[in-house]
């Protein structure tokens, strides 16, 4: 899994993108990296191929719309019928969302339960070049220092060049 900074730069570059407010922001990048509260998990027992487990169903596309939709209305609260709701959720659902498609791309041997409930299967892409991070124990060791540079590689620039495409057509525009 990618540190929780990598999720939460992936919701910001994504708010940013979408010209959202810094509350909306907020809450984005707290929905990126609360599917990783399934770990929690793992200190109550809970098998790791057990759906209540790590990658389970926290990080399903399910979860992704169950969040998105409560966090628009009660977090943000922006109501169903206001126009903003459908755009506010979409971006809530996609950075949620994007918590599993990056875990998918890391060298982990767990897959990821994108569809739960309706399939317990889990699933890695096939190409997976990012670092897997281990828990806060290895974070500032020569390990966390190698997941670092993955997922400044992988994920910090792109999001990089993405905020600077942005900013330079915000100028010439």
């Amino acid at each position: 899994m990618p540190t929780v900074v990598s999720h939460a730069l992936v919701a910001v570059t994504a708010g940013a993108l979408a010209n959202v407010d810094r509350r909306t922001i907020g809450w984005a990048a707290a929905c990126s990296m609360l599917p990783d509260l399934d770990v929690l998990g793992y200190y109550f027992g809970v098998p790791l191929h057990h759906p209540l487990g790590h990658r389970g169903f926290t990080h399903s596309v399910v979860f992704a719309a169950v969040l998105a939709l409560l966090v628009a209305r009660t977090g943000l609260g922006v109501r169903f019928d206001d126009r903003r709701f459908p755009r506010l959720a979409a971006l809530l659902f996609l950075v949620t969302a994007s918590h599993g498609v990056l875990d998918a791309f890391t060298e982990a041997w767990l897959g990821i339960a994108f569809f739960w409930p309706f399939d317990d299967t889990r699933y890695l892409f096939p190409w997976r070049p990012l670092e897997v991070s281990d828990f806060i124990e290895t974070f500032f060791s020569e390990r966390g220092l190698e997941v670092a540079w993955s997922e400044a590689k992988w994920i910090g620039v792109p999001c990089a060049v993405l905020l600077a495409l942005r900013a330079l057509s915000r100028r010439a525009g």
